[in-house]
């Protein structure tokens, strides 16, 4: 009689499988959780330009327009200075109104655009409110 010790080849096809099922649940939900990720950073980089244009409103009673690409600086006021910098890979583009401004953002891996309009007089959507591009 031998001690012979080990898997047998069911129990590691058992195993293998299990790990199979497991990743075939994880990577999508990977996928979709960076998906979120790179949205949440070109809402947050469209927040900031928008902190960015009230700031010269309220040196310059005027929007200014502007485009920065993904790590860009934009020098709102020509000072020199930088005045907004975008994160790496997200794409902003401001244009702006008599009456306020239209901001749109996009991060380079996301097919989603997000886009604020201040502007009451061009607004097709909610002024105000960062909403997918498509109702800006």
């Amino acid at each position: 009689m031998r001690n012979e010790k080990g898997f047998t080849l069911i129990e590691l096809l058992i195993v293998v499988v299990i790990i199979g099922i497991l990743a075939a649940i994880a990577i999508p939900q990977f996928a979709s959780t960076k998906e979120k990720a790179f949205d949440a950073g070109a809402k947050s980089d469209l927040r900031n330009l928008m902190t960015a244009e009230e700031a010269y409103f309220s040196d310059f009673q005027a929007y200014t327009a502007s485009s920065v690409s993904g790590g860009g600086t934009a020098d709102l006021d020509g000072d020199g200075n930088a005045d907004f910098q975008a994160s790496q890979s997200i794409s902003l583009t401001a244009t702006a109104y008599t009456d306020g401004y239209q901001i749109t953002a996009q991060h380079a891996s996301s097919n989603k655009m997000w886009c604020v309009n201040s502007s009451a007089s061009e607004a097709s959507g909610a002024v105000g409110q960062i909403v997918q591009a498509t109702s800006c």
